[in-house]
């Protein structure tokens, strides 16, 4: 399937003690961490284009511009939609949502590179 806009997935959690503000360093409130939707927004932006893209490629995380609109507690559920908008050469650029058991608890959007993955290593080691 090659990559194309409207591609989509959806990445849910549980709001655990270990993935609250407080546990990640992120204030000493015991609700979902920012850091965290934002892990599962990118989770599901990856894997929205992971059928679009071949063995030798992988995406890399480059901006993340979100809004964290609400608090979510301990014990509900967090899911992450991302679709892919554009695409620009070897640039994605997804729109991103994040929803609890209630309400949109997140917004934004978020790019990605395509890139190759021996290569990518391979610069890492120069």
């Amino acid at each position: 399937m090659p990559l194309a806009p409207g591609m989509t997935a959806e990445i849910s959690t549980l709001v655990t003690p270990e993935n609250t503000a407080a546990a990640v360093g992120a204030g000493g409130v015991e609700v979902f961490a920012t850091p965290m939707m934002i892990a599962l927004m990118e989770n599901a932006s990856w894997q929205a284009v992971v059928p679009g893209l071949d063995k030798e490629h992988v995406t890399v995380g480059t901006l993340v511009n979100v809004k964290h609109l609400a608090a979510t507690p301990v014990g509900q559920s967090v899911r992450a939609v991302a679709t892919l908008h554009e695409i620009d050469g070897r640039r994605l650029v997804f729109q991103v949502e994040a929803y609890d058991e209630r309400q949109k608890i997140g917004e934004g959007t978020h790019e990605r590179f395509i890139v190759k993955l021996d290569q990518f290593l391979k610069n890492l080691e120069d």
